[in-house]
């Protein structure tokens, strides 16, 4: 196993964790803001009241998206199972 082989598998370990984490945490950071200006706007300061719609969003998010990010995690571990024999020796 060479070095360029370890840091080709690092980098697409990163790859794929930041492709499957991007939609639930893009979704939070809008409804977040979202609920910021609004809380911002009519001077309510409730905790739960960022924590319901946030909730709600990632679950549909998860969803939505979920066989999406099913697919790429199960591809990423295929390609480094079928190259184990490769990499090895």
């Amino acid at each position: 196993m060479t070095p360029d082989s370890v840091m080709t598998l690092g980098r697409q370990a990163i790859e794929v964790t930041l492709m499957v984490s991007a939609p639930l945490l893009l979704v939070a950071l809008v409804i977040g803001l979202l609920v910021s200006i609004f809380q911002a706007a009519t001077q309510i300061n409730e905790t739960t009241l960022s924590f319901i719609p946030k909730l709600i969003g990632i679950f549909l998010t998860l969803i939505i998206a979920g066989p999406w990010m099913l697919s790429v995690l199960l591809d990423y571990m295929r390609q480094t199972f079928t190259s184990i024999a490769t990499m090895a020796g």
